[in-house]
């Protein structure tokens, strides 16, 4: 083990998450199971799927400078910008919209910023070519040398990598596993390493309707083609990425009354929304079990 695998071990992340079973009428009176996995428990300042997509990124990085991109509420950019702090390596933040440059900080870049990360707006324009050689040589010209780059949202071969291990954690004990899906990473991880007979269902939280290019190009990526079985459902979103609505509010207050759990609301909610929608529907057979992965905690 080097010195930054022990670093990272360090950080006592809590795995295998916990999986809990939930009390809900709208899937009993269907014959449905609904269980918890509380990946949200996994580390504090690293809950859910960003340290199961972060961890072999970081390891990669080997304590290098890391520049990474999000919006303006990254979950992301707030796990990276921690990791950044309780390792010991610099961290630089790409973000969405240059017009937020000469604004107060919200809370979540607030929290990015305090924890020593910098913050380089652009515009949205050259956000959408960060994948350009040019564009990133630029970004990078500005950054420590030999800066590491992790794209938007982690999602990459290890990243998704990474995420294998939450369907094996997940072996027998569910048939269908749900997940909200930002940038695809933890949904193509997900699915590679559930067992035959168990399904991955994807709830992405933003429209477009192209995640599912991107999910098989990761697991092309990562292990050389499609593995699993998975679906997307595109209907939850709420509009896109970033929006709510007074019903899905109303939602997520009413689950945390019922079941004792914060609900973050930009990809939690939206998940168990569409899970209890698609109950109601009849969409799961009786005797199922679905796992709905609690991807983070509440800001």
């Amino acid at each position: 083990m080097n010195a930054f695998d022990l670093a990272l071990s360090r950080l006592r992340p809590r795995l295998p998450s916990p999986l809990e079973p939930v009390e809900d009428e709208r899937f009993a009176r269907r014959g449905v199971r609904l269980l918890l996995k509380r990946d949200d428990l996994i580390h504090p300042d690293l809950p859910g799927n960003k340290w199961r997509k972060l961890a072999l990124n970081l390891r990669a990085a080997d304590g290098r400078p890391v520049l990474t991109f999000g919006g303006a509420y990254s979950h992301h950019l707030r796990a990276t910008a921690a990791a950044g702090r309780l390792l010991g390596f610099p961290t630089t933040g790409v973000v969405r919209g240059d017009e937020l440059a000469g604004r107060p900080l919200n809370p979540s870049l607030a929290r990015c910023a305090a924890d020593g990360m910098r913050l380089v707006f652009v515009d949205r324009s050259t956000y959408r070519s960060k994948n350009d050689p040019a564009v990133l040589a630029g970004l990078l010209a500005d950054a420590p040398p030999e800066t590491y780059v992790v794209p938007e949202g982690g999602s990459n071969a290890l990243a998704a990598e990474g995420c294998t291990a939450l369907g094996r954690e997940l072996s027998g004990a569910a048939d269908v596993v749900a997940v909200a899906c930002g940038t695809g990473g933890t949904l193509a991880g997900l699915a590679a390493g559930l067992a035959p007979g168990q399904r991955a269902l994807g709830v992405p939280v933003l429209k477009g309707g192209f995640l599912g290019a991107e999910i098989r190009a990761l697991q092309g990526a990562a292990f050389g083609g499609p593995r699993g079985d998975w679906s997307l459902d595109e209907r939850f979103h709420g509009g896109g990425y970033a929006r709510t609505s007074p019903a899905l509010e109303a939602f997520a207050r009413d689950f945390e009354a019922r079941h004792g759990i914060a609900v973050e609301r930009l990809y939690v909610a939206k998940m168990l929304y569409g899970l209890v929608a698609l109950a109601e529907e009849g969409a799961f057979a009786p005797g199922t079990r679905i796992a709905a992965v609690i991807t983070g905690a509440p800001s």
